[in-house]
């Protein structure tokens, strides 16, 4: 009845105006009336979180030398996030360079030294013991080697975990250090939430569960940037709100959007079994004092009808309404600044 009776108020305060006073023809386009079965929803609100959440940490200590990233950053798996001053490493480094160094030459040492006693002990000009003592000291020479350069392996491998980097795409939540910190061994460097693991939490009523099943796409809009998009249903929480009995949908969103946690999201949540409805173009509505219009042009004007939107579905939306059928034509472009009663010209129509 509040539509109907806004309309008729709408038609009463123009229908004053002389034709003088009237608007001109004002040029519109018109989009299809269609039918067919949808669900009624209801709007519901939710709360957007990611599942995968790492909290990185440093491995070994040190100096903060440089920050790759800013809170809110997107990282792409690898990706830099922080990088811990490496001076004392690349001189323990160099100096285990040079020790392996040395070690080579001593082993060409005891290379000769053992080819010569061997040479001798051939000839039985020497005794077994003094030929098993270089053969040993020439393996305890590689041995050496081989120790050394485990030990610079391990310093490569400690230098490379300075340079801290994204396990895999994602978001910086949050930065807990900056440069020039000390860092101590496990210190959290920041909070990496991944994007491809971004749900809705939305409480539904149990009685409701049997008509959303798993994989239905709803749609969500995002509150504070108005985003619209679709969620897929992947699981229901085995845990209900024991207050209201309510359960929670978990739905998997699409991250083009930047997206915070705990932020509030609208999901329309299917409340009825599905039956045949009106379908018109979502930008045919135009919403005036809480109550929701769609224009048709008769005779050459404007024409406003009341609607009752009963389920949104995408770029489409399901109405009641009376006087609007299927094979009619409704206002698309141009509805936003129409009046009841004012002249209109249809795109494409009469030369325009």
């Amino acid at each position: 009845m509040r539509p109907l009776l806004l309309a008729l108020g709408l038609l009463a305060v123009f229908s004053t105006l002389s034709p003088a006073q009237g608007p001109p023809p004002a040029l519109v386009r018109l989009g299809p009336v269609t039918s067919r079965e949808v669900a009624e929803n209801q709007a519901v609100e939710g709360v957007v979180y990611y599942e995968r959440i790492s909290r990185l940490s440093t491995e070994q200590p040190g100096l903060v030398r440089e920050m790759a990233v800013r809170e809110g950053d997107r990282v792409a798996a690898g990706g830099a996030i922080a990088r811990l001053d490496t001076g004392l490493l690349d001189r323990d480094i160099a100096e285990t360079g040079i020790r392996i160094d040395q070690a080579v030459t001593r082993i060409e040492q005891a290379q000769k030294d053992f080819d010569r006693i061997a040479e001798l002990y051939a000839g039985k000009g020497i005794s077994e013991k003094a030929h098993d003592d270089a053969r040993f000291t020439l393996i305890n020479r590689r041995q050496e080697q081989r120790i050394l350069e485990e030990q610079l392996a391990r310093l490569h491998l400690l230098r490379q975990r300075c340079d801290i980097r994204a396990p895999f795409a994602g978001v910086v939540l949050e930065k807990h250090v900056d440069v020039g910190d000390w860092v101590a061994q496990g210190r959290q460097i920041v909070t990496l939430a991944a994007l491809d693991r971004i749900f809705v939490r939305v409480p539904v009523a149990e009685t409701l569960l049997e008509r959303i099943p798993l994989g239905a796409r709803l749609p969500v809009t995002i509150t504070a940037s108005g985003t619209e998009s679709f969620g897929t249903v992947e699981a229901v929480a085995p845990l209900a709100d024991p207050q209201t009995r309510n359960v929670f949908l978990k739905l998997k969103i699409s991250p083009d959007a930047p997206l915070a946690e705990n932020q509030s999201a609208t999901v329309h949540v299917p409340v009825s079994a599905p039956r045949q409805a009106t379908i018109l173009p979502r930008a045919a509505l135009v919403r005036f004092q809480g109550a929701d219009f769609v224009y048709t042009v008769e005779e050459g004007k404007a024409a406003i009808h009341p609607v009752r939107v009963v389920a949104w579905l995408g770029a489409e939306a399901a109405v009641t309404a009376d006087g609007i059928e299927p094979g009619m034509d409704v206002v698309v472009e141009g509805n936003e600044r129409l009046r009841p009663d004012q002249p209109v010209q249809v795109a494409g129509e009469g030369g325009r």
